[in-house]
């Protein structure tokens, strides 16, 4: 079965100059374009919850996961019409006491503070027919926490968001893409179907659900690599 590609967005927005890490930003024209494409390719754009069939290895199609990481503002406003207008969906990993609030976890890194999704848009989000997911509770290096706090990051953000938005949270993201055997365990016990990194990599249906591989899109590569990324026939090495 064909490797299936877990595409991984953080900003869909114009990086401000000088801004760092320039390659969690995609333009919002950008992006269109991507999903333009990817329409035209004949991908279908899914959510994680819709794409578990075929990461499962139970079903076969040409199809493209979208996945966008923090819960930005930009989220909702940029991409959101874009994935409305080609009938996709995609799951946005949400920090739970964040919401409302900016990225404090990496504003200095980055260089701005940005505004998160409020709950009126994550509601918004939600009734669009697109996921919200969990990325912990304060995006910490879940590494690094004893074993209740690591449990109170990942349960506790599964809790917190079905709380808000009344529906089931299905799917995890590791804060920093930061996960061995120990996290990925919390994960699965706090009840999560899957959950994604940030290893580079098309995932392998049947393969293991808590430790996908993504496709980081930036803004820093140049048009063309793109299709590359989705299209590349290779077997992916990890």
């Amino acid at each position: 079965m064909k490797p299936v590609p877990i595409l991984m967005y953080h900003n869909i927005a114009v990086a401000p100059k000088g801004v760092g890490l320039r390659g969690l930003y995609v333009s919002p024209r950008r992006f269109a374009r991507q999903m333009a494409l990817l329409h035209w390719l004949g991908y279908r754009g899914l959510s994680m919850s819709a794409a578990l069939p075929y990461l499962r290895g139970e079903r076969e199609g040409k199809v493209a996961v979208i996945t966008l990481d923090d819960g930005y503002r930009d989220n909702f406003e940029c991409a959101l019409p874009v994935l409305l207008h080609y009938g996709y969906t995609a799951t946005c990993y949400v920090v739970s006491a964040a919401i409302g609030t900016d990225n404090h976890w990496d504003a200095q890194q980055l260089g701005t503070h940005k505004p998160l999704m409020n709950l009126n848009e994550l509601c918004r989000w939600r009734d669009a027919g697109m996921e919200v997911g969990a990325h912990s509770r304060h995006h910490p290096h879940l590494p690094e926490l004893s074993e209740p706090e690591l449990d109170d990051e990942v349960a506790g953000s599964k809790r917190e968001l079905e709380g808000l938005l009344a529906v089931p949270v299905t799917q995890f993201c590791y804060p920093y893409g930061a996960a061995g055997p120990r996290e990925q365990e919390a994960v699965r016990r706090a009840g999560f179907a899957a959950a994604v990194t940030v290893r580079r990599g098309r995932a392998r249906p049947g393969g293991d659900l808590f430790g996908l591989p993504r496709v980081m899109v930036g803004g820093h590569h140049a048009p063309h690599v793109f299709p590359l990324q989705l299209l590349t026939t290779h077997e992916d090495h990890h």
